[in-house]
């Protein structure tokens, strides 16, 4: 028997949470304070930003954060995590009822959709924990797609095969 998963900030952090993300991967240990993280505001923002987190905590103490304690336990527990992660998120997307043309601002509210982006966003977040163990950047990933942006996938894939 396990607890169930919460996805909701304030049942995870309390009445206290604040917009401030002061409680996010982004804030560092518990002796920092929230004014000395500056909060995001463009999604390259926050990808930089995680960026610098993770690897600046690659040799923190592992009782200092959750990243640093992933990096103590090692590649194998990272991979493990990420693994866990997309289960997750497989099974939030099954659960998933609704058309597949349906905006994703009318359907918001919906606990099924928002449980799919939680577990997308953990999936995310571990995937960048593994290329921060490598030293790779998200950039190099988000070079990887502007590159195949445009590109029809049946010909990127047969480019491959023949290489």
């Amino acid at each position: 028997i396990t607890d169930a998963v919460i996805k909701d900030p304030d049942a995870i952090y309390g009445d206290t949470a604040k917009p401030t993300h002061e409680h996010s991967p982004l804030a560092g240990n518990s002796t920092q304070t929230s004014n000395s993280t500056q909060t995001p505001t463009t999604s390259a923002d926050i990808l930089t930003a995680l960026d610098e987190v993770l690897i600046g905590r690659k040799n923190a103490n592992p009782d200092s954060s959750y990243v640093a304690s992933l990096y103590h336990k090692g590649i194998n527990k990272i991979l493990e995590k990420v693994g866990e992660e997309a289960t997750e998120a497989i099974i939030a997307a099954k659960d998933i009822n609704i058309a597949n043309d349906t905006p994703y601002d009318t359907v918001a509210d919906d606990t099924a959709v928002k449980d799919l982006v939680y577990e997308i966003a953990d999936v995310w977040f571990h995937t960048m924990v593994t290329l921060a163990w490598f030293n790779i950047p998200s950039w190099a990933v988000t070079n990887e797609l502007a590159r195949r942006f445009g590109l029809s996938g049946i010909d990127e894939k047969a480019a491959r095969q023949i290489s």
